[in-house]
């Protein structure tokens, strides 16, 4: 992999967690676990208006990742834009990483991004697979990623250059979905590149196509994506 002669950046790996704590400590050991140097990664949970034992596992599992920096945050206000933010004030690093709480990096994404950060993309999505070994979940991600590929859609968790995230105002704190699109579609407005990094991954929970019986959450879940993208539901809860 092509690697840029400037110094390896400060990532920070921006976690917003509400009523995650079945997910969160795997989400901050994805994080443990990355090949890039340990001394140049940080992550930020933003445990926010959680009802239930995010924030203790979020302090048990950074006793535990001793080798990982972690700041956490307990914000009482619900909001998952809000949360982002108050993540990337704190942020000391040159480029923002977003990853949800029920999610898991792979093991080569970090170094992933700061290559490409280093090549001169200072926005992009990831790719997103399903965390399961469910062939239907999975082949719901991958359908939903071809069609990314294939109209150029950049949505989802994604990377940000600090400066450029700052720039452009962060996220919008009405949206509660598709706050990274609206987020990126900013950024290109501005005639910038926002690359997909689409040779590493997150694998992110299939919990909500489980909701409902005969998998109707498949449909529900494609519905919200899709109205999401053209704008409509975006400041309702998902």
């Amino acid at each position: 992999m092509p690697r840029s002669s400037t110094p390896e950046p400060v990532v920070s790996v921006v976690i917003p967690a509400r009523n995650e704590e079945a997910f969160v400590a795997s989400a901050l050991e994805s994080v443990a676990s990355q090949t890039w140097p340990p001394t140049k990664i940080e992550a930020i949970v933003v445990v926010n208006g959680t009802q239930d034992r995010t924030l203790d596992v979020v302090r048990a599992a950074t006793d535990r990742l001793d080798g990982l920096a972690v700041r956490i945050v307990d914000d009482p206000t619900p909001g998952v834009s809000r949360a982002k933010n108050v993540g990337a004030r704190l942020a000391r690093g040159e480029v923002l990483v977003f990853l949800d709480a029920d999610s898991r990096m792979a093991p080569d994404l970090v170094e992933r991004i700061a290559a490409a950060s280093g090549n001169g993309a200072p926005a992009g999505s990831v790719a997103i697979v399903a965390d399961s070994r469910d062939p239907i979940d999975r082949g719901f991600f991958a359908l939903l990623e071809w069609g990314k590929n294939l109209f150029k859609i950049r949505a989802n968790m994604l990377y940000c250059a600090r400066n450029l995230f700052e720039e452009v105002g962060g996220f919008d704190e009405r949206l509660q979905q598709a706050e990274d699109l609206d987020l990126l579609r900013r950024i290109q407005g501005r005639g910038l590149e926002v690359t997909h990094v689409g040779d590493s991954w997150i694998a992110t929970s299939p919990r909500r196509l489980h909701e409902g019986p005969l998998r109707l959450g498949l449909f529900k879940v494609f519905a919200r994506w899709t109205l999401g993208h053209i704008g409509i539901w975006r400041e309702r809860p998902y």
